[in-house]
């Protein structure tokens, strides 16, 4: 046989030279699955349920015999669909515990002179890799400011003047507010995010400095992995001092394309937190077309929000990077020069 069984660890590396094929159910995969991977169902996921109740009620027996009736027929679009997707011929799968799925598939495509490779312990065995690795001691640097000041743009220039960093709100595809969510693109399934998060972390060297935002646990409806969390609250934080009314003018450009329903959806989320007044000040400037007025009220809210967020960290361990230079770009070269006093 030309297949053989590969850790985790292993078979990531490997993940990066060859093609993986992911053999589950399609609402397993849209669950959460390794980044890159292609789905290839061995059962739509009626058919898994049909016989996980027969494996339940009757027997592993019965259970693989349903299976071989469903799969038979379809054998040579398995390797037709393999063929149609890579050219290689090492390949790379998995199921959820590396067992019957994954097995038979490198079965099927090693007796036509394919070399495969299967997860051990399968998506399951993945997935507690990927939980273990947010333990990991990391070497983080947390880029902190007030709403508005442009942490995502700095984070990016510090990036092409090759630092290393983790962008958690692009991977979360959420701004981190209640207006975070007023574009249109889909946040990933919360286990996706983790994966993705693992993904960008494992290339990155844990001995040298990595920047993030500052962000709460929670991004939209995902959230940080305890582990780097933790981290992440006992880190430097290098603060940056950007004048409100730039900081204004910055997300009023941001939002400023965004249908005006929507923005008042996201002021009604927090309006238990704004306070009745700011809420009815923020909403009639909107609808006025007002939105430097209704960015001033928020961001009562949320400047109040960030202070008492960083009251509660160790006083030195925040490093306040005042005077802050203008432009992003001079401010991610002042942030490595003083990181690198630290």
């Amino acid at each position: 046989m030309s297949f053989r069984f590969l850790t985790p660890d292993t078979f990531l590396q490997q993940a990066g030279q060859y093609p993986v094929f992911d053999v589950r159910s399609p609402s397993e995969y849209r669950k959460g699955h390794i980044p890159g991977a292609c789905s290839l169902p061995l059962l739509s996921d009626a058919e898994r349920r049909e016989v996980g109740i027969l494996y339940k009620h009757q027997g592993r027996e019965s259970a693989v015999m349903r299976g071989l009736e469903i799969v038979g027929p379809r054998l040579t679009d398995y390797i037709v669909k393999v063929r149609d997707f890579t050219d290689s011929k090492q390949i790379l799968v998995h199921c959820w515990r590396g067992g019957q799925r994954s097995e038979s598939l490198a079965w099927l495509l090693s007796t036509v002179g394919y070399r495969v490779g299967i997860l051990k312990g399968g998506y399951k065995a993945y997935r507690k890799h990927v939980l273990a690795a947010f333990e990991n001691p990391l070497h983080l640097l947390v880029l902190g400011g007030m709403t508005g000041s442009g942490k995502t743009e700095i984070l990016h220039n510090l990036q092409r003047r090759r630092q290393q960093i983790l962008d958690l709100e692009g991977l979360a595809h959420h701004k981190g507010s209640a207006f975070g969510a007023v574009e249109t693109v889909e946040q990933p399934t919360p286990e996706q995010f983790e994966n993705d998060l693992f993904d960008d972390l494992r290339v990155l060297d844990a001995e040298l400095p990595i920047w993030v935002e500052d962000e709460s646990r929670r991004i939209g409806r995902v959230s940080i992995p305890e582990g780097m969390f933790r981290q992440m609250r006992t880190a430097p934080v290098l603060r940056v001092y950007v004048p409100r009314e730039v900081r204004v003018e910055r997300l009023c450009s941001d939002y400023g394309a965004v249908p005006p329903e929507k923005l008042c959806r996201a002021v009604q989320a927090i309006s238990k937190r704004l306070g009745g007044e700011r809420t009815r000040l923020a909403l009639q400037a909107i609808a006025d077309g007002d939105y430097a007025t209704a960015t001033h009220a928020v961001l009562d809210y949320y400047d109040k929000t960030y202070l008492y967020g960083l009251s509660k960290r160790a006083p030195d361990s925040i490093i306040d990077l005042d005077p802050t230079p203008e432009s992003p770009c001079a401010t991610a070269g002042a942030l490595i020069e003083r990181a690198e006093k630290l």
